[in-house]
């Protein structure tokens, strides 16, 4: 069973509007990690728990709805799974980040309010804190520039064909 071009277009406005949503919520995550100074303990949590629940509540359902909709997208229409080199890639960087997500970036985040609550602004010069903090930031940099890069695959489609043998 293949979509008529109209649901295939429906399909991919649907995928390519969460997988927007996943980056776009990727990249408020950077600017909080960035730019928010909390005053207080009390502030510094809200941050922490406001970012956890940004991750908890956009980025993870846009993630697996990005997941599912490639799935489908793989099955009921022409692209296939790995037909072309850019859809490769794009399996590559949605399943990557998705697992890169679940066992590095998400439990470093969720490690900063229960820091925070506790410690208040002290958090801030605890090491598991300060590390957890940093390695959010800089390997979010690197996930949400693959997102974005996985967007502009999904308009460009640049790669010909995959050869077969």
């Amino acid at each position: 069973m293949k979509l008529s071009s109209r649901g295939q277009k429906w399909l991919k406005a649907f995928h390519v509007w969460v997988s927007c949503g996943w980056a776009a919520a990727g990249f408020i995550l950077l600017l909080m990690n960035l730019g928010l100074r909390a005053k207080d303990g009390m502030e510094l949590y809200g941050y922490n728990i406001a970012m956890k629940f940004i991750d908890d509540f956009i980025i993870i359902p846009c993630a697996m709805i990005t997941l599912v909709t490639g799935i489908f997208y793989a099955l009921l229409t022409k692209w296939g799974w790995f037909r072309h080199t850019w859809i490769i890639v794009k399996w590559i960087i949605t399943v990557g980040s998705i697992l890169f997500g679940t066992f590095f970036l998400g439990p470093w985040l969720n490690s900063l309010a229960p820091i925070s609550l506790q410690a208040g602004m002290d958090a801030l010069t605890i090491p598991e804190y300060v590390e957890a903090k940093q390695l959010n930031l800089y390997f979010g940099i690197v996930q949400v520039f693959l997102l974005t890069f996985a967007i502009f695959i999904s308009i460009f489609k640049p790669w010909k064909k995959k050869k077969t043998s």
